[in-house]
């Protein structure tokens, strides 16, 4: 399956999250939807901070499945990536606050501004 086909065929819970991660949205970063990372495809992915999000459903609690999420975000890690895991059932009951999260994961990497940078003296 290929990146082009998952984004024509996504879950209702990763449409409305889609919905709230679009257009440089949280904190104006960017987000790509089903980006590819080696042999995987990230649900959603934040380039600049290195942040991937994964929307699980009832298909990720076999043995088997909870085997490959783990084995995924090893090699995920290994290159570089922080992996955060949402239920759908989260995202259903309350996407404000997901998306509040996922903020606060990437927030801390945006630079400052010139404007608020120690180096400049800390602001006007």
């Amino acid at each position: 399956t290929s990146a082009k086909d998952l984004r024509r065929k996504m879950t209702e819970a990763e449409v409305m999250l889609w919905s709230k991660l679009r257009r440089n949205s949280v904190y104006g970063l960017k987000f790509r939807r089903q980006h590819p990372v080696g042999p995987y495809i990230a649900d959603f992915a934040c380039v600049p901070s290195r942040l991937i999000v994964e929307v699980d459903g009832a298909t990720h609690c076999s043995d088997e499945e909870l085997a490959y999420d783990r084995k995924r975000d090893a090699f995920l890690k290994e290159q570089g990536w922080r992996v955060v895991r949402i239920w759908n059932g989260d995202i259903y009951k309350d996407l404000d606050t997901i998306v509040e999260m996922i903020g606060s994961l990437v927030r801390p990497l945006r630079p400052a501004s010139p404007d608020t940078s120690p180096v400049n003296g800390g602001g006007k």
